[in-house]
């Protein structure tokens, strides 16, 4: 215990100028700070809280006691209240008052027309909403129109059923059931979205929509040669493949992979044996791709859920038998998504692709009737599974004399037309360039240098 003299402190009352209780000027600013009062009590029921308490406690009328118990609930910083406090003039503090609780009136009116502003807003949007929804069921009384639902079911309907006879029983059973669910929903939940991706994606697909392949070989010889210029033993390796595809009436199952070093036009060649065989075209890269969504798609659980290439192929393109190219298969990459390789596997093998399985249509899907190429650089970084399924056929680079009838014959008259220069100038630029700059580079330079 520690024993020491208490603090003294010296207390001096202050006293107030005296004044005179009937002066008009003191009566008339006291009516004033009353009246303001008053105002604010009609706008925060906050303050009649401090005014019960204060007319119970403040006795005989005073200016003193009216002039610090406005200030006291005007919400003023201490600085101004502290003025308030220590002007000993009792009609000067009156006029500080009432200058403090003015302003609180100003912010009590302001705070009011914000809150008046933001109510009927509020209630503009529901009568809005109400008078639309009435709208709504007036024009569904008189057969007008009908609710979003409903026409959402219908357009998905009128989609399948021209493809009804070739759309197989359990993808059909699968819509049926997305369609009863859809009804069921509200419009607002976020399962009613969710379902309507998912019919949307269902019924867009071309269920047993086939393009007319054609396997004759000299049309298949004047396009490749339209396309490309010498690459002789690849041309026969290809007519070979429509020869044989002839014979058996399909093409399916086969694997074609083009190799070879970048630019020597591997992704145009698989564009022109979509053009021989009448197939559409589609092309996606594989390069880098560590992801397995990226192929299978997404589960529809995840928000943004979207299938994979392959079923964004078939929306894309409108058949079921495109030829697809992908790109790069050599570079797949690998990361914590799983394996593209695998999943790759699945959907190029055709003891597998019979049932392909999307994750986000979670049906089976006949991939068997698309004709897949594939392009590599070095084949050896490709997956052994993947490479034993595929037939290898090789590019080599161009050599010089190649390179300058390409450049004269296919790239020649379209870049003299963009550049405005004569046959002549043309002819000598050509052989400056496959002379001097592009001996031992790929074909894609060339095309770059000529433009």
């Amino acid at each position: 215990m520690v024993e020491e003299d208490p603090l003294t402190v010296k207390v001096d009352h202050l006293k107030e100028k005296p004044y005179n209780k009937d002066d008009d000027v003191m009566k008339a600013t006291s009516f004033e700070v009353i009246s303001t009062l008053r105002e604010v009590l009609r706008t925060s029921s906050l303050w009649k809280d401090h005014v019960q308490t204060y007319t119970q406690h403040i006795g005989d009328f005073n200016y003193q006691r009216l002039a610090d118990f406005g200030a006291a609930i005007s919400g003023a910083n201490k600085l101004l209240c502290q003025e308030v406090l220590e002007e000993l003039d009792v009609y000067k503090r009156l006029k500080l008052t009432l200058e403090l609780v003015k302003k609180e009136m100003e912010i009590s009116k302001l705070q009011q027309s914000i809150a008046k502003a933001i109510e009927e807003k509020i209630s503009g949007d529901q009568r809005r909403y109400l008078l639309n929804e009435q709208l709504k069921a007036i024009k569904k009384e008189l057969g007008l129109e009908t609710d979003d639902k409903t026409a959402l079911s219908a357009k998905f309907r009128e989609r399948i059923e021209s493809k009804k006879d070739k759309c197989p029983p359990h993808v059909l059973q699968v819509i049926e059931e997305e369609l009863t669910k859809l009804q069921l929903l509200e419009a607002s939940s976020s399962e009613f979205s969710v379902t309507r991706n998912y019919l949307d994606w269902l019924t867009v697909l071309p269920w047993g929509n086939y393009s007319d392949e054609n396997f004759d070989v000299h049309h298949a010889q004047k396009i490749l040669d339209e396309d490309h210029y010498g690459l002789s033993d690849v041309k026969e390796r290809i007519l070979e493949f429509i020869a044989v595809g002839k014979l058996r009436g399909t093409s399916q199952g086969k694997i074609i992979c083009l190799s070879g070093p970048p630019g020597v036009g591997k992704t145009s060649i698989g564009r022109s044996i979509a053009r021989a065989l009448n197939r559409q075209f589609y092309r996606f890269s594989v390069g880098g791709l560590a992801d397995v969504a990226e192929i299978k798609g997404h589960r529809r659980t995840y928000v943004g859920a979207m299938p994979g290439k392959m079923v964004q192929c078939l929306k894309s393109v409108g058949t079921a038998n495109p030829l697809v190219l992908i790109d790069e298969i050599d570079k797949l990459g690998k990361g914590h998504s799983g394996d593209p390789a695998s999943a790759l596997l699945e959907l190029l093998d055709p003891e597998q692709n019979v049932n392909f399985l999307d994750h986000y249509l979670d049906v089976p899907i006949d991939l068997s009737k698309v004709l897949f190429v594939c392009t590599a650089n070095v084949i050896e970084m490709i997956p052994n599974p993947l490479l034993d399924r595929m037939e290898i056929i090789a590019i080599a680079g161009y050599i010089t004399d190649e390179k300058m009838h390409i450049a004269r014959d296919y790239l020649e008259k379209n870049t003299r037309q963009a550049c405005g220069i004569k046959p002549e100038q043309s002819v000598l630029f050509i052989m400056y360039v496959c002379l001097n700059h592009l001996a031992k580079g790929p074909l894609a330079e060339l095309v770059r240098w000529s433009e």
